[in-house]
């Protein structure tokens, strides 16, 4: 999907899926691509009814925390999260790519509309385990060697972060306990948990210009210490019956789509 780099400036603290009706819920800033009018009140209805900034008008929403350049102060609204400790210059996305592929051992079936998705650990930095961990950072150098903490890039290469979403759906909700219940990961092998389905499996893509030893960091919880573990996304499926059916019949296929 070609939905931009976020060229309009959208940016909130609200986090639908985890805490909808909640104005800075999130206490920390996302940016967003796709849907340009999600925020904590948004509702089915109006996402439907909003514009876009995905060309092909796919009104999801796609959503993330921002990275920022502690050593640069913010100069915009967004820019400033008094009092959780999130501060410095955003670092705008110089490429977001959103991608979805499909199963490596079966066809896959359609998402439900307004499908709620999530993926990696906000709250990593204090969890007992790592085992909701998705973190994966790099350099456009070497795409082939993530790791959860901040990369060292040598100069001219950009910054990456991978957001890799659950794909296997339990053919009921679009919302569940814990906001992943009903939305789980398969196995290494490709095969999804007894009784889910694979659906189109979401890539969400970003990269920065981030100068060579420059300081970044994530936005978080102030207790999660801007730790890169902490890294997450989150999704609202918004794609029209007719365009969704195009994403399945394109992967099904085995085809390579632009939409």
């Amino acid at each position: 999907m070609d939905c931009g780099r976020n060229e309009e400036g959208h940016y909130n603290e609200d986090n639908l899926v985890v805490s909808p009706g909640l104005r800075a819920g999130a206490h920390h800033t996302h940016a967003y691509v796709g849907n340009l009018s999600t925020d904590a009140m948004s509702t089915d209805a109006s996402l439907d009814a909003a514009a876009t900034s995905c060309r092909g008008g796919d009104r999801s929403t796609y959503y993330w925390p921002v990275l920022r350049r502690t050593d640069r102060p913010g100069s915009r609204p967004h820019e400033g999260s008094a009092g959780h400790g999130n501060t410095g210059a955003i670092l705008p996305e110089a490429s977001v790519r959103v991608e979805f592929r499909g199963s490596p051992v079966s066809k896959v079936v359609a998402m439900p509309r307004f499908l709620r998705g999530m993926t990696g650990d906000a709250v990593a930095y204090t969890a007992a385990s790592d085992a909701e961990v998705r973190a994966r950072w790099g350099c456009s150098g070497a795409p082939d060697r993530p790791t959860t903490r901040y990369p060292r890039c040598p100069e001219g290469d950009r910054v990456t972060r991978t957001l890799v979403f659950p794909s296997c759906w339990n053919g009921l909700d679009t919302a569940g306990e814990g906001h992943r219940s009903h939305l789980k990961f398969p196995a290494a092998d490709g095969v999804c948990p007894r009784g889910t389905f694979p659906v189109p499996e979401l890539h969400v893509s970003l990269s920065y210009e981030v100068p060579a030893g420059a300081p970044m960091a994530l936005d978080s919880f102030p207790e999660q210490r801007h730790s890169p573990k902490t890294d997450h996304g989150m999704f609202v499926n918004a794609m029209t019956e007719r365009q969704m059916a195009g994403v399945v019949a394109c992967l099904n296929e085995g085809r390579d789509c632009r939409m």
